[in-house]
């Protein structure tokens, strides 16, 4: 008997299998694993029998429609939050309370927080990468950079030389095939080099070839060639048979121009290129709109507009005419009307609608612009007046025209002179010079708030020209004068008027038509000036007003806004030296001289105005008047500085030296201050009494011992007098007082360098680095210092310090640009314009750079631009003045010459080094200029 399978897998099956797992049962326990209790395992909290309670239980309706959204739960990618998963907020159903927005900012708080905490380390981190993998794989462009900027000294014919890349993949370009030439038949170059001139064509040449149709019996010559004067004729003869074929077969005259018929071809093409059938709708459209309102001229615009867009021109003059018909008081149906016609007509149609719309501006200036010559358009406007008088932009328009300021006057005196003196010619003049004064009294009687910006300003214009230019040219001719107050007269009866009438006055327009008369300027700005200005802004607005007018050149003007100030503040120091200023730079001596007289009357205790006239008379020659306005200064300024000090420079220019020497004894007894002391040492040593300035000195270092100039001088002329010992004590005492001072420290490692002390003069300068730091003098001394002693490594590696230390210093890039070879030194100096690109010493650099190059249009530029930045920088107007000994001319020469004196530089190394040389203490710029010009090298 068999055993079936089942029976065999039931014997090894386990009998818990399929069997539900106890109460309390936790996989794993025994061998160390938890579990957890949940309601499940408990049983439900209500018994299954209870009655539910559904007294808050939602309507089946909506538990239906809550389950269906449930069920229909969008699962699209888009609607995934990393935080809420595809339901949205797991909180979205609770409400954000105060709570909830104070924890969201405290988390926010949080994140920020830790997100700065290392934001700094991380972006350098960052900034660090990058730089780096730039330096590994920099770009195309920035290895490039250095033959890109060599592409500029590329000539043109080198640039010509280059040749076309072409296409590579192009066949026909890589493999270019010959040109083919047919070659002439011998007997065309025999006949040429016989003298003979050929018209005819072997017709067994290749040439006949390319004529097909040509070989005619009539075509040949007796010989047999092609005679080309028969085929030119056939041409001629075959383009004359088309045109007659187009001619009129009535009257014989021909409808197409021979010459010009492809431009009337062109002249067919229809201008408009939009679609013919809305064409047609909009021009029944305008037309419904005719016949139903044909007194609305805009719809009889728009038709002519329509048609003259079509390019129908006709059609669209006979539509606006019509409408002018239909509406004659209609200003813009004559206005387009005469925009359509042609110039004659228009001219028919404009004085049509003149006597349908008398009182029509608009229609009476197109009259006038319609008329050619000024005597129509004079005419015009004069008739129009007579029916709107008062009208401006009428009157302003006629008063224009009637301006003497033209050609009209000046062909009047013309006129005048040659024929006689006076009789019928003066009062013929008379009443046309005084044409304009008539119109304008007229215009101001109709229209008197108009005259606020036009016609009120044309009047002074008017009388500026006719009474200055006409008047008092004929005045032999009359017995009647008018003087320049008139122009305000008339000025103030306008303000008035205006003011009466409630216009507001527009000072910016007024100040504006001052400057362009300039002349009559200044009554304009004396009745206009006061106008709207609050009391506390009058002296801030009035210097702008004379800066403005100076900046246009309207110097006239300037002064008059600086007059009227100082009426009103006649003790303000500043407006008297900025009115000194004006006439020191655009007026004459006299007036400066006048108006300094009035300022110190005013302002007795401002020692630059007492200063001023006192230069101004010396600089004249006047020395005397000089010393008669210093000892005024003197009684108003017992103990000033400043004047003692001109007094002294005044004595001593003129070498009277013991008038100096007494005025500083007084000076140093009633007001001594550490100037006085070194100008009463500077002259001693200026006159070679070396012991009396030491003495000097000392005393001065006694009472002023922090005053860094006494120490320096004083070591100066121990130096001179081989003193070095002393020298290097009193230098070593002064840097004790004054730590900071960079010259001092400059001279003491020159005097070790000096000792040939070369260790001492370097430790000097690397201890005057530590107490000032960051000081390029310092740096520049240093890799001065270095080169002088043949150490021209250690100098460029004190140089690569110093521009990390003080990148923008230009007296530093400025040196750096000629340490390097000539070949890099272009680079340089692009790297010093980017980094101080206004720098006087980088340009003045470049200039010398461009120099060495022979640029000399660029050299001329860039020195232009460096003294225009820096004007007081004395090296760079010498080295102007010797490039221009070397390569301009006599006049750009003086012309530098002139502009160094006007600008007195008084800084600049090898300017100072001169200057201050106590040999050239009276020397004058002119002659400072020439010996620091004949002193420098030239740029090599």
């Amino acid at each position: 008997m068999s055993v079936p399978p089942q029976a065999f897998v039931n014997k090894h099956k386990k009998h818990f299998l399929g069997i539900p797992a106890p109460l309390g049962y936790v996989a794993g326990v025994g061998r160390g694993a938890t579990g957890f209790t949940t309601r499940s395992d408990i049983g439900p909290a209500r018994d299954a029998n209870d009655v539910s309670d559904d007294r808050h239980a939602p309507p089946a309706a909506k538990r239906k429609k809550t389950e269906e959204e449930d069920d229909d739960e969008d699962l699209n990618d888009s609607n995934y939050d990393e935080f809420s998963g595809y339901s949205g907020s797991l909180f979205s159903k609770d409400p954000y309370d105060k709570d909830d927005a104070e924890a969201d900012a405290i988390y926010e708080s949080i994140d920020k927080r830790m997100d700065e905490k290392r934001k700094e380390y991380r972006e350098k981190r960052l900034k660090e990468d990058l730089e780096r993998y730039r330096q590994e794989r920099p770009k195309i462009q920035q290895q490039f950079s250095d033959l890109k900027r060599e592409l500029k000294q590329v000539s043109e014919d080198e640039w010509a030389a280059i040749p076309e890349v072409g296409d590579a993949r192009n066949r026909k370009q890589r493999n270019p095939r010959a040109e083919k030439f047919t070659p002439l038949p011998d007997s065309v170059l025999s006949r040429n080099l016989g003298g003979e001139s050929s018209t005819s064509i072997d017709p067994s040449s290749g040439l006949a070839s390319m004529m097909p149709g040509v070989m005619t019996p009539g075509m040949l010559t007796p010989s047999g060639d092609l005679d080309l004067r028969k085929i030119g004729q056939a041409r001629n003869t075959l383009m004359t048979v088309k045109l007659s074929q187009v001619s009129d077969s009535v009257t014989g005259q021909t409808v197409v121009d021979p010459k010009g018929y492809l431009t009337d071809l062109q002249s067919m093409i229809p201008t408009y290129g939009g679609d013919i059938n809305d064409i047609k709708k909009a021009r029944l459209l305008l037309k419904s709109v005719r016949e139903t309102n044909p007194n609305h001229p805009p719809a009889w615009i728009a038709s002519a507009r329509l048609e003259e867009v079509t390019g129908k021109i006709q059609s669209a003059r006979n539509l606006i005419m019509k409408g002018c018909e239909v509406n004659p008081s209609s200003e813009e149906l004559w206005l387009e009307a005469a925009r359509l016609q042609p110039p004659d007509t228009a001219r028919a149609v404009i004085a049509h609608a003149a006597r349908n719309l008398p009182h029509s501006v608009r229609i009476w200036v197109k009259a006038a612009d319609l008329e050619q010559e000024t005597k129509a358009k004079r005419r015009v406007f004069r008739k129009a007046l007579e029916h709107i008088p008062n009208s401006v932009r009428l009157w302003k328009a006629a008063v224009e025209l009637e301006n003497p300021e033209g050609n009209g006057p000046k062909g009047i005196l013309n006129w005048l002179g040659p024929r006689g003196k006076g009789g019928e010619n003066w009062r013929e003049l008379e009443t046309l010079r005084l044409t304009p004064e008539k119109w304008l009294n007229k215009a101001r009687e109709n229209i008197p708030t108009g005259i606020s910006t036009n016609l009120g300003l044309l009047l002074p214009k008017l009388e500026e020209a006719s009474m200055v230019n006409i008047f008092i040219q004929t005045t032999r001719y009359s017995k009647n004068k008018r003087n320049s107050s008139m122009v305000e007269k008339i000025i103030d009866r306008a303000i008035t008027s205006l003011s009466a009438n409630g216009v507001e006055i527009n000072r910016e327009h007024w100040f504006k038509e001052a400057m362009e008369a300039e002349k009559s300027g200044a009554a304009i700005i004396r009745s206009v000036i006061g106008h709207g200005i609050e009391p506390e802004d009058q002296k801030h607005t009035w210097m702008e007003d004379a800066d403005a007018c100076a900046n246009e050149g309207a110097y006239e003007c300037a002064r008059a806004v600086y007059g009227y100030a100082l009426s009103v503040f006649p003790s303000k120091k500043s407006i008297w030296l900025r009115a000194a200023y004006l006439e020191k730079q655009h007026g004459t001596r006299a007036s400066l001289e006048a108006l300094l007289q009035r300022a110190v009357a005013h302002c007795p205790k401002s020692e630059v105005l007492w200063l001023m006239g006192a230069k101004s008379k010396w600089l004249a020659g006047d020395v005397p008047a000089a010393r008669g306005i210093l000892s005024l200064a003197f009684q108003a300024n017992p103990n000033s500085e400043e004047i003692w000090l001109a007094a002294v420079k005044l004595e001593s220019e003129n070498k009277e030296y013991d008038r100096a020497r007494r005025l500083l004894a007084k000076a140093r007894a009633s007001a001594p201050t550490p100037r006085v002391m070194i100008k009463s040492a500077k002259l001693e040593w200026a006159l070679n009494n070396l012991n009396e300035a030491l003495n000097l000195l000392e005393e001065a270092i006694k009472v002023f011992g922090d005053y860094a100039k006494l120490h320096m001088m004083k070591g100066q002329i121990e130096e001179q007098m081989s003193k070095n010992d002393d020298a290097h004590n009193t230098y070593s005492q002064g840097l004790k007082k004054c730590a900071t001072c960079v010259p001092m420290w400059i001279l003491l490692s020159r005097l070790e360098e000096k000792l040939n002390h070369i260790t001492k003069a370097r430790s000097v300068l690397e201890k005057a680095r530590l107490r000032n730091p960051k000081n390029p003098e310092l740096w520049l001394e240093s890799v001065r210092l270095e080169r002088r002693n043949g150490s021209v490594e250690i100098s460029n590696s004190v140089m690569a310090k110093a521009l990390q230390e003080c990148p923008t210093a230009g007296r530093l890039w400025a040196e750096a640009i000629f340490m390097e070879a000539r070949p890099q030194r272009k680079t340089k100096s692009v790297d010093a314009l980017k980094k101080c690109e206004h720098d006087a010493h980088v340009l003045l650099a470049v200039s010398q750079l461009f120099w060495t190059e022979r640029k000399l249009n660029k050299c001329r530029e860039w020195f232009n631009r460096t003294v225009k930045i820096d004007p007081d920088l004395g090296d760079a107007w010498a080295y102007f003045y010797k490039f221009e000994l070397l390569h301009g001319t006599e006049q750009q020469q003086e012309d530098v010459k002139s502009r160094c004196k006007a600008a007195e530089p008084h800084h600049g190394e090898a300017w100072c080094k001169v200057s201050k040389t106590i040999a050239n203490w009276c020397f004058s710029i002119e002659q400072i200029l020439l010996l620091v010009a004949k002193e420098l090298p030239v740029p090599t």
